[in-house]
């Protein structure tokens, strides 16, 4: 991929930081430049809200009807699916997904979120609700009615993670420009050239100058954005560390705060459960992007009667996956995003053999492989849910094995832990499985490996505990962005 440079976006154009700091993109599966961008300062931050401040006080968005903001949307759509092989090549070398990863869920799925929201936005949202005369009561003579007003929070603070980063700047910004609010979009350092593209598309879309910000930067940059008293709302997706820092920031001005954090989801295979049909499955929850994903299940919670076969058929099925490049059409698994994260998940294993578990698949890196930066899949048992291992959010393709002897037993360990975001049940039957997912203590359950296609984007997505606050996606997402007005008055003549 050729060497990519992009400046700030900033108020419609494209503009240099006030500082002369870079951050370099490197391809974690290379560790080769793919591109430079500038380090944005809080001064370039103050910049960005000050233009989406005035953008929704003083320009045309703020006041735009459901089918104006509904163009803009579908045009991105049609833009970002006529530049759709430009942003999976850019996906798979600076998220190091792997094809199908990157040409379905890291950028078809963010394409057809826009879509929705550009059909919701239009057809299937009631920004305005009628209400029903009332007559005075208490004493107070006379006859009123009234509407119900949905209107756009106002300025809002869009914080990113570099795991999905287009799906997860389109899951936060769709909506946002959906309700008519202004965005500042800040991306991971790790992965900023697929959020400043969009100020490519958002331009050629008809985007009025500064709805859409996006500038790059550090702590400081994003204190920024947390704390200024002109940003109405901040929506973060990354560590529950960090997430509380952010919540923490914008206590002083009461801002809202959407909050999508860690995970350490639990996946309880029942007895008699096709081992056949669960074991890709299980495979999918740690490998999947090389396990850097915070709703994956990464607990495998097995009833004792099975559990040596399912331990023994993983670690067979294992030997299939291909770990390497990710442009590589027949690598099935690619690398973790930077050498500071695979020392962070490389620590985290050696805790598990610490502590008393043990390896029984994988725990190094792969041989013969020289550059990026790679973790084997990695299975524990041995295992007790009290361990690091079993209750710290790896982001990283390791799982824990641990057996279950009742229904009562897998609720508890699966319950026993400081997230709740994800979650799965297996069983024969479908009733016992439904039973079991109404008692997790968590944002999302899928039964039986769902419908196939995964979680709905149209699902509200959230999660208990310190897996986050609010819900994205669909209808919840929308409401996040939105504030209700009573608006009131007297019938003529009463």
């Amino acid at each position: 991929m050729a060497d990519l440079s992009y400046t700030l976006f900033i108020d419609g154009k494209y503009v240099d930081a006030s500082g002369d700091a870079t951050i370099t993109v490197i391809n974690p599966a290379t560790e080769e430049r793919i591109g430079v961008v500038p380090e944005g300062t809080v001064e370039d931050a103050k910049r960005a809200v000050g233009a989406a401040r005035r953008a929704f006080d003083d320009g045309p968005w703020g006041r735009s009807t459901p089918r104006e903001r509904a163009k803009v949307l579908s045009a991105m759509a049609d833009i970002m699916t006529r530049r759709y092989a430009e942003l999976v090549d850019l996906n798979i070398a600076e998220a190091g997904s792997i094809r199908p990863l990157a040409e379905f869920l890291q950028v078809g799925v963010p394409i057809e979120h826009l879509r929705d929201f550009a059909e919701r936005v239009l057809y299937k949202y009631d920004f305005e609700t009628p209400q029903a005369p009332y007559i005075g009561a208490g004493g107070m003579a006379g006859i009123g009615q009234g509407i119900v007003q949905r209107e756009a929070i106002g300025v809002v603070s869009l914080i990113t993670a570099y795991n999905f980063p287009l799906f997860l700047n389109m899951f936060k910004l769709a909506p946002a420009l959906a309700a008519g609010c202004t965005a500042i979009l800040k991306p991971s350092p790790d992965t900023p050239l697929e959020a400043l593209i969009l100020g490519e598309i958002a331009d050629e879309a008809g985007l009025p100058p500064g709805v859409l910000n996006i500038v790059t930067g550090g702590i400081e940059a994003s204190a920024e954005l947390t704390t200024n008293p002109a940003v109405d709302m901040v929506s973060f997706t990354g560590s529950d560390a960090v997430g509380r820092r952010v919540y923490s920031q914008a206590t002083d001005t009461l801002k809202r705060v959407v909050l999508e954090l860690g995970g350490k989801s639990a996946n309880i295979i029942c007895e008699g459960t096709d081992l056949e049909k669960v074991m890709p499955h299980i495979i999918m929850n740690f490998t999947t992007h090389a396990g850097q994903g915070c709703s994956l299940q990464t607990r495998t919670l097995v009833h004792e009667s099975m559990f040596d076969d399912v331990v023994h058929g993983l670690k067979t099925a294992l030997d299939g996956i291909k770990v390497g490049d990710p442009s590589d059409p027949s690598v099935t698994m690619g690398p973790l995003i930077s050498e500071a994260q695979r020392g962070r998940v490389e620590a985290l294993i050696r805790s598990g053999l610490d502590e008393g578990g043990q390896i029984a698949y994988g725990g190094g890196r792969p041989t013969g492989i020289d550059k990026g930066f790679f973790v084997e899949p990695t299975v524990f048992v041995d295992m007790d849910n009290s361990m690091t291992l079993s209750q710290r959010e790896v982001f990283g393709p390791v799982s824990v094995m641990l057996p279950f002897a009742t229904d009562d037993e897998a609720v508890k360990i699966a319950n026993d832990s400081d997230f709740g975001l994800g979650g799965g049940v297996w069983a024969p039957d479908p009733v016992r499985a439904f039973e079991l997912a109404r008692r997790l203590r968590t944002g999302q359950v899928v039964i039986n490996g769902g419908g196939g296609g995964g979680l709905s984007p149209y699902s509200p997505f959230g999660g208990y505990k310190q897996s986050g606050l609010g819900r994205e996606w669909g209808a919840a997402g929308m409401e996040e962005y939105l504030q209700t007005k009573a608006i009131t008055w007297g019938v003529a003549g009463a």
